[in-house]
């Protein structure tokens, strides 16, 4: 392309104002108004997990009877983990210009790619609860502390709706509002953050450890797998979301840019992270942490502290709720994306209630993460070699087909299921549960074959990988799914390419709503070899 060309099409992306209501849902974002840049990728994952939700995670390792230095090193060991599952999960936005629930139709079919619109639902409803729950908490804490107002379960329902209700109005306004608050929190979360070391520098014990005895799954090994486990929950908890904002950067983008994107973001969590290992060690033994932490703190720090929770509630609550309400708007046609968002913000909210005030807060957590690292881990697996494999090439317009009411296309396989990617998925995750032990909720038959040591996520992207390659060796798919430099490693198949018609028992509406979408038709690499992989 020419260097005129070039300029023009810098110069026809708009970026639009915060204020403006979004207007896209899951189809393509045109090249036009990809205004986005791998800085920003950073800044919205940053900013989503500056937070208290983060910080609570932090406790775990202390909480669960590790010492200071065995607590530090589990979250290292979880981030960096996490993180290297996740960087692949940022390349596919700009290559399909949608998030990566749909992206995923390109190896689990364009129907079955609904497997991930369930994990962003899974993962949405973990961390806006646990954002607006431990957020409330913090801002009880300190009117209580400061107002003397007293803890209540009337109080803490009003705060939760307040919260929870901001967050659904960022939500509704879409991506550039949210870009907006995460570039607030990066920079406020984390002075005020970091502030902390001031305020509890005359308190704090780098020697702390509470011993052998307080391990809580019994030894060293088993507590220190499991505390490592929960930190990586985090980072793998954006890898049904990072396409949702990914979508919004030009396609041609460096993929070193957009993998050092997401990994220097994951590492910055370490800010958070280590501030709730930290302040851990100081209330240990207290049921309610951000509670007893605002009572420690001095009361400059615990005003501090208000401040951080709102921003970071709002954060955490924003990145989850954002594209879940997003790609729902496709699973259910009948729903736009702002009603979309705001159905499932309502019964999220419900959940949030019933969840904090009549079960535990520590063991539903953990049980969802449990849940989010054994099920999501393998889909992002199967993903990142599907990735490789085809030489990062897709199709934009063909991954459209379900949401658009149609059928066929390159993505279409088995009556619009991939059953090689459902085929390694389902194993590995149901293998993952059974060897998993996230007490008190979720203790998996074969917990124990290892001696107590958690082997849910060996076993699960194990098999995810293992089974995936195989099948792509002993069933190739057809030739019209790779570009036009062919397969990388596995066979292929020469099948004619079934073209794309109108289903007629989609209904009639879904068409004409997704149709009011701008659209990119064009695949985002070069078309398929000619011959019969054509329509």
């Amino acid at each position: 392309m020419a260097g005129a060309e070039l300029a023009g099409l810098a110069a026809d992306r708009r970026r639009p104002r915060a204020t403006e209501v979004e207007q896209h849902g899951i189809g393509t974002i045109p090249d036009a108004e990809r205004s986005s840049r791998p800085f920003d990728l950073f800044r919205i994952q940053f900013g989503g997990a500056n937070t208290f939700a983060t910080v609570i995670l932090g406790t775990f390792p202390v909480l669960l009877g590790l010492s200071l230095v065995q607590a530090v090193l589990a979250t290292v060991v979880g981030v960096l983990v996490g993180a290297l599952f996740l960087m692949p999960m940022g390349l596919f936005g700009p290559r399909t210009g949608t998030n990566n629930a749909v992206s995923s139709g390109a190896h689990f079919g364009v129907r079955g790619r609904v497997l991930g619109s369930f994990l962003s639902l899974l993962t949405a409803f973990a961390f806006y609860s646990i954002s607006v729950w431990v957020s409330g908490d913090a801002l009880v804490g300190a009117s209580t502390r400061l107002f003397g107002t007293g803890d209540s379960d009337l109080l803490r329902g009003v705060i939760y709706a307040l919260l929870g209700a901001l967050v659904i109005v960022v939500v509704v306004y879409g991506y550039q509002f949210m870009l907006l608050v995460n570039k607030v929190v990066v920079v406020a979360n984390t002075v005020l953050i970091l502030l902390g070391v001031v305020a509890y520098a005359s308190v704090f014990d780098l020697g702390y450890d509470p011993g052998p005895g307080a391990y809580a799954l019994g030894s060293f090994w088993p507590t220190f797998v499991l505390s490592a486990l929960i930190v990586m929950g985090n980072p793998v908890s954006f890898g049904a979301f990072l396409g949702d904002w990914a979508r919004y950067i030009p396609r041609g983008t460096s993929t070193g840019r957009l993998l050092l994107a997401t990994l220097g973001a994951q590492l910055a969590t370490l800010v958070p992270f280590l501030f709730g290992v930290a302040t851990a060690t100081l209330v240990a033994g207290e049921v309610d942490y951000v509670f007893a932490l605002i009572q420690a703190s001095p009361i400059w720090y615990a005003v501090l502290l208000m401040v951080v929770a709102f921003l970071g509630g709002m954060s955490t609550g924003i990145t989850s709720l954002y594209g879940t309400g997003l790609d729902f708007s496709s699973v259910f046609p009948r729903l736009s994306r702002v009603q979309a968002s705001l159905v499932i913000g309502a019964v999220a909210f419900v959940f949030i209630l019933v969840g904090r005030l009549v079960f535990d807060l520590l063991a539903s957590v953990n049980a969802f993460v449990g849940l989010i690292v054994i099920c999501t881990t393998p889909w992002m697996v199967i993903m990142a070699i599907g990735y490789w494999v085809r030489r990062g090439h897709y199709d934009a317009a063909d991954l459209q087909v379900f949401n658009e009411g149609r059928r066929g296309g390159r993505y279409w396989a088995t009556a619009g299921t991939n059953w090689r990617g459902m085929a390694a998925w389902v194993p590995s995750a149901v293998a993952g549960l059974l060897f998993a032990n996230y007490p008190p909720l979720i203790a998996g038959p074969l917990r124990d074959v290892a001696g107590g040591v958690d082997l849910s996520l060996l076993v699960s992207i194990g098999l995810a990988a293992v089974i995936y390659v195989a099948l792509l060796f002993a069933f190739p798919e057809p030739r019209y799914v790779f570009g036009p430099d062919g397969p990388r490693l596995v066979p292929a198949a020469d099948l004619p390419l079934p073209p794309v018609v109108d289903d007629p028992r989609a209904s009639a509406h879904r068409t004409g709503r997704r149709g009011a979408q701008p659209q990119a038709p064009e695949p985002t690499s070069a078309p398929a070899p000619t011959g019969g992989d054509q329509r």
